[in-house]
């Protein structure tokens, strides 16, 4: 990374919230992906994982973060860096670091999550209770059910990276529409104890691939995207220009590819 990047970077953390219950593990989410543009779907990743850990584990949700991957992963549609991370949203809890993305090289998901920790419970110290006492952060990476069915065929990524995210850090998956992980678990059987699944109890197919062709076709987008996305979108016209895959797609597949493709484990 560049000096000057380097000094100039801060993790925001204006929206990590105290540890309510101190018998509980707080825990961090992080999303990594392309993220062009947000969407309300993107988010509801997070409320869902969210509702997950308060009904079925120890676990104390303070803080997610979307990661957006940098200008060096070429993908159609995809915005410059800067252009992504203004398209902020609006959330009690959820923030964007800009770290990955002002990264001059591209950024595997398993040294992202190490930032985090770094970040989270290094330069910050954990999070506070009530009390005042800090605890350490568990870090977990949030994604879609064809992540974890990537991560299962041999080759896609590296048992290095593997070990990384689901032996020390975990992912919560969210369920997609159509997908079967039971089989994809079963390859990954020795890590199955950081790996929760979220079953979906609404199935939202919305992803940023369709949002482009809507706007390309000057189509709606209200109640899909964030107010505060859609008016940076409008003002200053953005994907309004390509003219690339204005058929809808088949299907999506939209979940991260190993460390020698993307680092996208959310809709594209």
């Amino acid at each position: 990374m560049d000096a000057s990047v380097t000094s100039a970077y801060a993790l925001p953390t204006h929206r990590i919230r105290r540890l309510r219950d101190a018998k509980k593990t707080p825990v961090i989410l992080v999303a990594c992906g392309s993220f062009s543009p947000i969407t309300y779907a993107h988010m509801r990743m997070f409320e869902m994982a969210n509702d997950y850990c308060r009904q079925n584990t120890n676990f104390e949700v303070v803080g997610g973060y979307m990661s957006p991957v940098g200008d060096k992963y070429k993908k159609p549609g995809l915005l410059s860096s800067s252009r992504r991370l203004a398209c902020d949203q609006d959330s009690a809890w959820l923030m964007v670091d800009d770290w990955e993305a002002s990264q001059p090289e591209y950024q595997r998901t398993a040294v992202v999550l190490q930032h985090f920790d770094q970040e989270i419970n290094q330069v910050l110290g954990g999070v506070e209770d009530a009390d005042g006492v800090k605890h350490r952060v568990r870090v977990v990476l949030l994604a879609g059910s064809d992540l974890i069915q990537t991560m299962s065929e041999p080759g896609v990524w590296s048992m290095k990276d593997l070990e990384v995210i689901l032996g020390r850090f975990g992912t919560f998956i969210i369920e997609r529409a159509g997908s079967d992980v039971d089989e994809a678990l079963d390859n990954l059987s020795i890590w199955r104890e950081n790996i929760f699944v979220v079953r979906q109890m609404i199935h939202n197919d919305v992803s940023s691939t369709k949002i482009r062709l809507f706007l390309r076709r000057g189509m709606s987008v209200h109640y899909l995207l964030p107010n505060a996305v859609i008016r940076y979108i409008e003002q200053h016209h953005l994907y309004v220009d390509d003219h690339k895959d204005l058929a809808l797609p088949p299907a999506e597949n939209a979940a991260a590819a190993g460390p020698s493709a993307s680092t996208s484990t959310v809709g594209a």
